[in-house]
């Protein structure tokens, strides 16, 4: 493992990002939480990039990728709590980023909560209307609640 990726090179989260890349998920995940946890001890988010002591301040869209690429992480080993937590994390840090709610969507579709995944599957649309992947599971999404009601279980 090269020491200098792992811790940061220019910056933790770009660290974390190219673990991400690279597959190394167990790192990846660690290093995000690391973020996280910075951010969070360090009073939060600013709101547009800033120096503080040669270092940059966590950043809404920063902190909402790190959510984001955690909750992918959960999502891998099958941990559908928490990654919907890391992205609901996500959505918070950053309420117009669409991919959280994308991705909280296809978990809450898989579990069967069609009516949840719907309202996220149309706020990715109501964000960004070319977003293919989301209309094609809010179609999906219709049919099979549809479905589920017919069959009415």
């Amino acid at each position: 493992m090269d020491p200098q990726r792992e811790n940061g090179g220019d910056s933790p989260l770009a660290a974390a990002h190219a673990r991400f890349q690279d597959g190394d998920y167990e790192t990846a995940e660690r290093l995000y939480s690391q973020y996280i946890c910075r951010c969070s001890s360090a009073g939060g988010v600013a709101p547009v990039p800033r120096a503080v002591h040669g270092k940059r301040k966590c950043t809404p869209e920063d902190l909402a990728t790190a959510f984001n690429n955690r909750g992918q992480i959960k999502y891998f080993k099958v941990d559908f709590d928490e990654a919907i937590d890391d992205y609901s994390s996500a959505i918070e840090a950053q309420p117009n980023f669409e991919v959280p709610y994308y991705n909280r969507g296809l978990i809450l579709y898989r579990l069967g909560q069609y009516d949840e995944a719907l309202r996220d599957f149309r706020k990715v649309l109501d964000l960004n209307p070319g977003f293919q992947d989301a209309t094609v599971s809010l179609k999906q999404t219709i049919l099979d609640k549809e479905e589920k009601q017919r069959r009415s279980y």
